[in-house]
């Protein structure tokens, strides 16, 4: 009962009203690479998230959402000099500041940069194999050479969902996990 552990890179999610503030009216994404999750993608557009203390060029993953969204790990916050809280995705209340900048203009985000907290996709189904519900925490064994159990994992269910589980580079790193990499829910 394996499933497949992927990176999930620094990126950006817009709003359609930020799109065009720094791409310009009536600005759309250009897909570049469809990803593992139904309907989402890598675009090829990247902005500069740019913090007090340097700034890092990222990809916009898309479709659009209705809030604006950057999510980094610990090392990129570190380099950004901003303090992200780990928190789900779309939960941005109270979260750390950052500019965006791009080709056509600026969006000065006062919330909006976390790191995102580990997380399993599935469907209703996968839930009921593994015994777990939507919001469920979870430690999740991962093989690879550094292997090792991460915990506080969340599950996250909807049918509109592919079975994988997300990390960040910092997490990818500690556990050596490149390429094909599976993971196992532990009791």
């Amino acid at each position: 009962m394996s499933f497949l552990v992927e990176v999930s890179a620094r990126h950006v999610h817009v709003s359609q009203e930020d799109l065009e503030k720094l791409f310009g009216k009536g600005y759309e994404l250009t897909v570049k690479k469809m990803l593992s999750q139904p309907g989402q993608y890598a675009c090829e557009e990247k902005v500069a998230v740019v913090g007090p203390k340097g700034e890092l060029k990222m990809s916009i993953l898309g479709p659009v959402r209705s809030a604006t969204q950057v999510e980094v790990s610990y090392t990129d916050a570190r380099a950004l000099g901003i303090a992200v809280p780990v928190r789900e995705s779309g939960d941005t209340k109270g979260s750390a500041g950052v500019k965006l900048v791009g080709p056509a203009g600026e969006v000065e985000l006062a919330e909006g940069a976390i790191a995102a907290m580990r997380h399993i996709h599935m469907t209703t189904a996968d839930a009921a194999e593994y015994g777990v519900k939507d919001k469920d925490i979870v430690s999740v064994k991962v093989g690879g050479p550094r292997g090792l159990v991460f915990d506080n994992t969340v599950v996250r269910v909807s049918d509109t969902y592919a079975l994988a589980m997300h990390i960040d580079t910092d997490e990818a790193n500690a556990a050596g996990v490149a390429g094909q990499v599976y993971g196992d829910i532990v009791k």
